[in-house]
């Protein structure tokens, strides 16, 4: 499924002129090889662009569309009109003169396979630089002896003759694909899985580039390199067989997604791109914004994409955002795996389905006092996380998990609340963030000990639920001290807060003697309006408090402190502000 559709973007960014012809893609070009018509070398001409990162601007090698790359291992295999200097110019780089000579024939053999014949004089050029070049003399050469060391690094260098480069040859256009199409006559030909016609199969498929953490070489999709991945005596990806064609359309297709930054996204280790069918960019702008908390397209505010939204969750026409919402959209998340990619997860749905998804998951975190009308996954998932230690990234396993809950409606990981509640127990603190998430996580895994009266925007005087009363009582019994004691820097919440949610039985009697002493020492008013809401709160609760709250209780708890603490920050600027 995943192969089929990412051939299909394939074709549809062909189709748009977005995307290489198959046999083609972009390569990063640092140096331009200028032959004259005889095959000698003139000069070598930079071909880096200036482009910015952050607030700088660095020198960045420019990307050319030529004539795809072989897939290296640990053999020698030279790519078609560029190529690092070693295949060619015969330079060793890594002190290795016997295997750079070895990759300079290679590229000697693979261009007069591909090129005798051609009436071309770009064509006769390069055949005459590989009979007359002498890779011994190579640094001795005026035109490379100014930037030699440049060169000779990691850099990739691509032919120029007489100003033009080969690759826009149409005579040399048409040789390398005829070389391409031709095919190994003693290939396997097999039913291709993706696209169902027989086809020649590929024994191994391009690199996928640009997944965090991968190999920056490049990382496989698909891949048997192991006897124990093998059946039926089949090697390879003879085991799994996709043809040429698709082989290099799904990968082409997934490292133009990942090669646009701005549709990229990072959830714990996982790499997220996302596409419609069709190819047309305004749906990857729509999710980026929706799904993530991009800009979205140009022009719209955040009340604008918020508005959006609830018309694509209500199924309402949006022909004038440019939509359809029955079109199909994809998700695809992706992790490292040694020198192969794990998928995190991939979705498929319509476009409005998924926003309808995505609108259900910002409605369940809707809490008084939140900071953000739409909170992003990224903000999300940072509540799980101790922002005072090294790595702050979260949970891999939970952070796909949760995506994949908010994307497809599905019920929210268990790992989402137990981070959530180890970070309320570690900190005694309870953002709006994760609030939130308490609330989102039992509106969408209900608990008959969360029930859903606590599960409100705001404060419900009416609940009944003792754990969430409790909750309530501990931030009035805070307030008091805080009224009692002004500026004071540690409360009783520093203290108390995690046992009393967890054992209200034998903290809340200490709890109350500390409130009684308290409320001592305020004025005869403060003493009736603070003694008015401890006493309509224990009129709630019975006589004998329970000994212990589970976890579900445990969130009741933390909502109903959240919610009355928020009541209470919201009468003191109400105050202020009158």
């Amino acid at each position: 499924m995943i192969l089929q559709a990412l051939t299909r973007y394939y074709e549809d960014l062909l189709t748009r002129g977005e995307i290489a012809a198959p046999g083609w893609s972009p390569a990063k070009i640092s140096f331009a090889l200028c032959l004259d018509e005889n095959g000698a070398v003139t000069q070598v001409i930079p071909t880096m662009q200036e482009v910015v990162a952050g607030k700088k601007t660095v020198q960045r090698p420019q990307e050319i569309v030529l004539p795809a790359a072989v897939k290296r291992t640990a053999g020698v295999a030279s790519n078609f009109l560029w190529d690092n200097s070693a295949y060619l110019l015969g330079i060793d780089q890594k002190g290795k003169p016997a295997r750079s000579r070895e990759c300079f024939q290679a590229a000697a053999q693979l261009h007069r396979a591909i090129l005798d014949g051609v009436d071309s004089p770009a064509a006769r050029a390069i055949l005459a630089f590989f009979d007359t070049w002498d890779p011994s003399a190579a640094a001795e050469h005026p035109a490379l002896r100014a930037s030699f060391d440049e060169i000779t690094g990691s850099a990739n260098l691509v032919f120029r003759v007489d100003g033009a480069y080969p690759q826009d040859d149409p005579a040399i256009r048409a040789a390398w694909q005829t070389h391409r199409d031709g095919g190994d006559p003693d290939a396997v030909r097999l039913q291709c899985l993706v696209t169902g016609r027989e086809d020649e199969i590929s024994a191994t498929h391009p690199a996928i580039k640009g997944v965090r953490d991968a190999q920056s070489s490049g990382a496989a999709l698909v891949s048997f390199n192991a006897p124990a991945f093998c059946s039926y005596g089949r090697e390879q990806n003879y085991n799994a067989p996709v043809g040429k064609h698709a082989a290099f359309a799904y990968t082409a297709a997934l490292n133009h997604l990942l090669a646009d930054r701005n549709n990229v996204q990072i959830i714990g280790d996982t790499t997220v791109v996302c596409w419609a069918e069709g190819a047309d960019p305004v749906y990857q702008d729509y999710a980026q914004a929706f799904l993530f908390g991009g800009e979205g397209p140009e022009g719209l505010s955040d009340n604008d994409l918020r508005a959006a939204l609830k018309r694509l969750a209500d199924g309402k026409p949006c022909d004038d955002l440019g939509i359809d919402p029955n079109r199909p959209f994809y998700i695809l998340g992706l992790a490292p795996n040694a020198a192969r990619l794990s998928v995190r997860f991939f979705l498929r749905d319509t476009f409005g389905r998924l926003m309808r998804n995505v609108n259900a998951h910002y409605e369940r975190l809707r809490i008084v006092g939140s900071r953000y009308d739409m909170l992003p996954l990224w903000a999300m998932l940072r509540e799980t996380v101790n922002l005072n230690s090294r790595d702050k990234s979260p949970s891999p396993a939970m952070a796909g998990a949760t995506a994949r809950a908010v994307f497809s409606g599905g019920p929210y990981p268990a790992a989402l609340l137990e981070g959530v509640m180890l970070r309320i127990r570690a900190e005694r603190n309870i953002t709006w963030g994760r609030a939130a998430i308490l609330k989102a996580y039992y509106l969408n895994n209900p608990h008959t000990d969360c029930p859903k009266e606590v599960l409100t925007v705001s404060l419900n005087e009416a609940s009944t639920n003792p754990a969430y009363t409790l909750g309530r009582l501990f931030s009035v019994y805070e307030a008091v001290q805080q009224a009692a004691n002004p500026g004071i820097n540690a409360t009783i919440k520093d203290k108390y807060f995690s046992s009393a949610a967890a054992m209200p039985a034998s903290i809340f009697p200490v709890l109350n003697n500390l409130y009684q002493k308290h409320l001592r020492k305020l004025s005869t008013a403060q003493r009736v309006y603070y003694d008015k809401q401890v006493g309509a709160l224990k009129n709630v609760l019975s006589e004998d408090l329970p000994t212990r709250l589970t976890l579900a209780q445990q969130g009741a708890f933390d909502l109903g402190y959240y919610h009355q603490t928020q009541k209470r920050y919201t009468k003191k600027e109400e105050n202020e502000n009158g």
